[in-house]
């Protein structure tokens, strides 16, 4: 399995298209707890300004991604309206998202950068406005399938350059992340990581660092913190879980818990209940 699907398949990312149409006036969006948004543009012209009061005009069939919770306005232009397809991004997880949380607050792709995205987002409107059995399934369905292609994008572009995607992007390390991702169980080493990415300890901890912006030990513990957190909401006993992320029992784990976000398994899951 590749890099993307192991973290897809553990941490979900579920679009639910909530609009389809023409933009009048000013649409405000919140922040909302584990959510995100996807904005395609199929025509017309919006300005789109972030939580900070920064603004961008966009004239041109363009997605607006909004990985994380983040507050935004969209402004649609009376003149020349804007024609929208709008989600929701829903994550499953009370916990963090991996990937949402190595994005950027925003990315913004016009549809002419990528003739994939062109083509997905063309199929997409096709179903978003025209009446057919089965619509809204369908446009979720498509909305799903082309946010992964978004993803493949940004991966396949190299576009972030340092945290977890950028680790993904690069032939060497996307070998150790994988395997990582794999199985959190492994006894993992410094030495056994650097050996799966063909380099000197020194040089590959050195260099894991600068492109994923965590040491090699970091990135392991809460890599296998997320995993037992999602584990854990599936009702599934704490020592299993310990064994399941490669800690030896229960109490091994907690102590990890307490270390990192200071609570213990039981305490965690109580307070996201």
């Amino acid at each position: 399995m590749d890099q993307l699907s192991v973290i897809l398949q553990r941490f979900s990312m579920n679009t639910e298209v909530f609009f389809t149409g023409d933009l009048c006036g000013i649409s405000n969006f919140n922040r909302e707890p584990n959510q995100g948004h996807l904005h395609l543009l199929r025509s017309g012209e919006l300005t789109v300004i972030d939580e900070k009061g920064q603004s961008q005009l966009i004239n041109e069939p363009t997605v607006l991604f909004f990985p994380t919770p983040h507050a935004h306005r969209l402004i649609g232009n009376e003149e020349n309206p804007p024609v929208l397809v709008c989600a929701n991004i829903n994550y499953k997880e009370s916990t963090s998202n991996p990937i949402a949380n190595a994005l950027p607050a925003l990315l913004c792709f016009k549809l002419s950068d990528c003739q994939k995205l062109k083509q997905n987002a063309l199929c997409l409107f096709d179903e978003a406005f025209q009446d057919q059995y089965g619509r809204l399934p369908m446009i979720n369905l498509l909305t799903n399938i082309f946010l992964i292609h978004v993803l493949r994008h940004v991966v396949n572009n190299n576009i972030i350059q340092h945290g977890l995607l950028a680790g993904l992007a690069h032939p060497q390390l996307s070998k150790v992340l994988l395997a990582i991702h794999n199985a959190p169980e492994s006894q993992w080493g410094l030495e056994s990581m650097a050996e799966l990415a063909l380099m000197s300890r020194s040089k590959f901890a050195e260099f894991f660092k600068r492109i994923v912006n965590q040491s090699p030990g970091d990135y392991l513990i809460d890599w296998r913190i997320a995993v037992a957190k999602d584990l854990l909401q599936k009702n599934k006993p704490v020592a299993l879980v310990a064994n399941a992320v490669g800690y030896e029992n229960g109490s091994a784990l907690a102590r990890v818990f307490r270390k990192k976000i200071g609570l213990s398994p039981k305490q965690w899951l109580e307070k996201t209940n």
